[in-house]
């Protein structure tokens, strides 16, 4: 009877045991706690030689409320201002999942503004915006169902439908893909989601490689260069985010395109572009802001 005894409580200890794990595998798997930080910081530090594990862990990311199309957690990061009246910049990396040096430089500006953030300004990152497409294999430009972001919005009135320019200008090239309609995927509506809640007054998105500056915007006055980029406008795209946010929601856009997707800029030219930057926010959305403030 005893052996049978012990018998018993080995089972009932196992079934307890594994029930347990269970739980926190389920808990895991569906719960958007700092685990998933965790877990996305892991897989971008070791991807990217120029963005470490611990530097992206060290940015103490908001709690994840976005995902891809993978399922992969959008990381998002919001430094608030201590005034209303700051200007808003909504700061964007990593569209292309193929553009590597936009995410990383987006980690060292975001790494500076951690460690210096002095309320002036109100910033929301969100320095990966394409997961699926930076931490698979052979990294895409396009998302897990090989759509390319930066043509997924909607289109302003007066341009074409972003599938139709597809066919007919784009040459049906797959990394050009829009998607069968605008905002048709996650990644897309998180962007959507994010200017209507957060209302700002520029976006900045990084790019590459071009080595330029862009911008789409009339209201405000670009800057003639950030560091060794100077100012040329290349035109917008029926899709795109500079489209979409100047052409339908008024919001101009500064595309930073640097020279090389796979090489990150030296330091000096990353805290160049950086003070660059922010010199011009103080400048200009300073301005822009106080016109938004007193609109009725």
């Amino acid at each position: 009877m005893a052996g049978l005894s012990d018998m018993r409580f080995f089972f009932l200890f196992m079934t307890l045991l594994i029930s347990s794990t269970c739980g926190v595998w389920a808990a895991s798997e569906s719960s958007p706690d700092i685990t998933n930080v965790q877990l996305i910081c892991g897989k971008i530090g070791s991807k990217l030689s120029s963005v470490t594990i611990a530097e992206c862990n060290d940015i103490l990311f908001n709690q994840p409320r976005f995902y891809s199309s993978d399922g992969l957690p959008i990381l998002e990061k919001h430094y608030a201002a201590t005034s209303e009246d700051a200007p808003r910049i909504l700061f964007i990396g990593g569209i292309h999942g193929d553009e590597y040096s936009s995410v990383s430089v987006t980690f060292k500006w975001l790494g500076m503004l951690h460690k210096h953030h002095s309320g002036i300004f109100d910033w929301h990152f969100i320095p990966l915006a394409n997961p699926d497409g930076l931490l698979q294999k052979r990294s895409s430009r396009v998302n897990k169902n090989k759509v390319d972001l930066n043509r997924n919005f909607i289109p302003a009135p007066n341009f074409p439908e972003p599938l139709a320019h597809w066919r007919e200008r784009a040459k049906k090239r797959a990394r050009y893909y829009p998607g069968h309609e605008p905002l048709s995927e996650p990644e897309t509506r998180m962007i959507h989601q994010l200017i209507d809640e957060y209302r700002p007054d520029v976006i900045i998105s990084v790019h590459a490689p071009h080595g330029i500056l862009d911008f789409d915007g009339n209201s405000l006055k670009p800057p003639r260069k950030l560091g060794p980029l100077y100012l040329r406008q290349l035109g917008t795209y029926p899709g795109s985010l500079g489209n979409y946010a100047w052409f339908v929601k008024g919001i101009p856009v500064m595309t930073i395109e640097l020279p090389h997707a796979g090489i990150m800029p030296t330091p000096h030219d990353v805290n160049r572009m950086w003070t660059d930057l922010v010199r011009w926010v103080d400048r200009k959305a300073k301005s822009q802001r106080a016109l938004v403030l007193k609109e009725p």
